[in-house]
């Protein structure tokens, strides 16, 4: 897809591409199609004259937007292989990650510089143009250059010569998952996996002609740009996004589960179809957002690892009444079961070949308990790790915590609180919608907690649940930090009718 989308880019060089929200809400154009071609011929031109070819490893810390898909595009003409960094993973995560790389380059923006300090001191080893950086690699700048800023690429390298590495397969990306600074982890997705992933996304959206898509993704900036379409980059704001959809009227609509909230708080208006993922999204979340105006609201289950897995429309969710939570079938391509402990395991033409260090391995270990049901979908139980053992019972929280998404529920997790003795105590935390009234909220959990039965919480405590992550998923241990600073040694019983 990618080689489509660099011939699609060159076809209709004058049209918009890439798009961003005034203070108003109204369009502006950030890049045109004919300038990302442009700029991604210039970054390919420079990295081939830095003497970069097929199989080098390009450390990338980039925003997304514009310039981080036009190096991309250059990394994929030339068969480079990005690994993805993130500045505000902290100094020693950060070198620890570029020491496993071991890139023969960072490309990094001003504002990742500013943020993560580290590359300070490797742009001053690459001016004194030291041998050997200790596995680090230079530094160039990309964009505007800020004092203190490590040297700049050079864009105006001779274009002459430079080549295309066509239909080879190989090493396309690289992305940091978890791990620590001892031991980081990282997915390793090849051409071929990654073209995949972004065809199954294209077959999603569907986006076509000149109608706007929203979202600021490269699962979703790719597909939608090669089919014609342009990309607004979602606005930060909750209310300028707000005005940005009212104003853009996308055709398709991506945001994580924490932005949509954001923008159901201000009242944000939908149109199209809305998508969702990264984080868990309830079938109360996407019912109000189809209740906001969408004509279909989404959630879609991915990983890192495998991009996109399954899909579930709202209306589809709502219905199942069985205990978890209902992801949908299997993509085409994605084939999906449970191990012998309950674990999904998934696999396709879309998974990653492997983590950096290891040998590769078809079957993916999601870290999800989970089970297929009549139909084939999976429905999930749980993350293996979050498992509860109160009173010698294994209790995994995902497969209750859908019962207490009802309406004026924001958020709702199960954790485990230590109870002293080796034993855990099981917490319901909620995070009420803006306005819901706790007693009565109180009230309306009786009945869904009353049928979790002999895992029905020790306690239920209503709090602001803390997030974690780009994504902003709940943050479990804070979560059960929270609870037990707030409850004290002493659980208060879950009233019950």
């Amino acid at each position: 897809m990618l080689d489509r989308l660099d011939h699609a880019l060159r076809s209709r060089p004058e049209r918009p591409a890439v798009l961003t929200a005034t203070r108003t809400g109204a369009p502006r154009v950030r890049a045109t199609r004919g300038e990302l071609a442009e700029q991604s011929d210039a970054f390919a031109a420079a990295l081939h004259a830095r003497g970069l070819r097929a199989g080098d490893t390009v450390g990338v810390a980039v925003r997304p937007g514009p310039r981080a898909l036009a190096v991309l595009l250059a990394l994929w003409r030339l068969g480079l292989r990005g690994a993805v960094l993130d500045p505000g993973a902290g100094a020693d995560v950060l070198r620890a990650r570029l020491a496993l790389a071991r890139p023969s380059l960072v490309l990094a923006d001003a504002a990742a510089q500013a943020v993560a300090g580290w590359a300070r001191p490797l742009a001053r080893r690459a001016r004194l143009a030291l041998p050997d950086l200790a596995g680090l690699g230079p530094v160039a700048t990309v964009g505007r250059r800020l004092p203190g800023c490590a040297p700049a690429l050079d864009l105006a390298a001779p274009r002459t010569g430079v080549p295309v590495l066509g239909d080879h397969d190989g090493d396309a990306v690289i992305v940091f998952t978890s791990g620590t600074t001892s031991l980081p982890r990282a997915v390793v997705h090849t051409r071929s996996s990654l073209a995949a992933g972004m065809a199954s996304v294209g077959s999603l959206f569907d986006a076509h002609g000149e109608e706007p898509v929203l979202g600021g993704t490269f699962f979703v900036l790719v597909p939608a740009l090669t089919r014609g379409a342009p990309v607004a980059l979602p606005a930060r704001e909750p209310r300028a996004l707000a005005r940005q959809l009212d104003r853009l009227r996308p055709q398709d609509t991506y945001l994580t589960p924490p932005q949509l909230r954001d923008a159901l708080a201000v009242r944000a208006r939908f149109h199209g179809r809305v998508w969702t993922g990264s984080a868990p999204a309830s079938a109360e979340l996407l019912e109000r957002v189809r209740g906001a105006g969408a004509d279909r609201a989404w959630g879609v289950y991915a990983l890192t690892e495998l991009f996109p897995a399954a899909a579930v429309e709202s209306r589809e969710k709502s219905a199942f009444e069985g205990p978890g939570d209902l992801v949908g079938a299997p993509l085409p391509g994605v084939l999906a079961k449970p191990d012998a402990d309950g674990q999904l395991l998934l696999a396709g033409a879309a998974a990653r070949d492997r983590y950096l260090g290891e040998e590769p391995d078809a079957w993916i270990r999601t870290g999800d308990r989970a089970r297929l049901d009549g139909a084939g979908r999976i429905v999930l139980e749980g993350r293996v790790k979050d498992m509860v053992l109160r009173r010698a019972e294994n209790i995994y929280p995902g497969l209750y915590e859908p019962a207490l998404q009802i309406p004026g529920v924001e958020l709702a997790v199960l954790v485990g609180v230590p109870a002293g003795d080796g034993d855990e105590r099981l917490v319901a935390v909620v995070q009420p919608q803006r306005g819901a009234a706790e007693p009565a909220l109180r009230s309306a959990l009786s009945g869904p907690l009353r049928r979790m039965g002999t895992a029905r919480p020790d306690a239920l405590l209503f709090a602001r649940i803390p997030l974690s992550g780009r994504s902003r998923k709940p943050d479990r241990a804070a979560t059960a930090a929270l609870a037990a600073r707030r409850l004290g040694p002493v659980l208060p019983e879950v009233p019950h009718r």
